[in-house]
């Protein structure tokens, strides 16, 4: 048998342990196209009716509103699951999401857009368009 050197069985050496950064944490990069991903979504789920309302106007909630609606329970479910499916697949982490387990009304936040997902008669009892519309009038014009 062949005799193996004595620096081949030293120890390695250590490596140097990877610093702590300082300070502020560094926030991941903000996927992009929110808006185009819930839509192209929301027609591959086969949601109803579609509405995007504009919100930088109106409010610093959100950028956009998405209101849609599905035949059923089932299918507002299967639309909200597929939907946080897909944003979750393209980077978004921080979602909210309200209303599963009746899946009336499924709110999806995903930040910058929210999306309502109701069943139709839900959908016309609440009518969130009307309430969201560039018609409406401002918090501080009904002061």
């Amino acid at each position: 048998m062949p005799e193996i050197p004595d620096s081949l069985l030293a120890p390695a050496p250590k490596a140097a342990k990877p610093r702590k950064p300082r300070g502020k944490k560094a926030e991941a990069p903000k996927p992009v196209g929110a808006l185009e991903t819930i839509l192209a979504q929301l027609e591959d789920a086969k949601a109803e009716q579609v509405v995007t309302i504009p919100l930088d106007v109106k409010t610093a909630v959100a950028d956009a509103m998405v209101v849609a609606s599905g035949r059923s329970n089932r299918h507002v479910g299967a639309i909200a699951d597929q939907l946080v499916q897909k944003l979750k697949e393209r980077g978004y982490r921080d979602l909210r999401v309200e209303g599963m387990p009746q899946c009336d009304w499924v709110l999806v936040d995903a930040g910058d857009v929210v999306v309502h997902i109701f069943r139709p008669e839900v959908r016309s009892f609440y009518n969130l368009e009307k309430l969201w519309s560039a018609n409406a009038p401002d918090d501080k014009a009904a002061m």
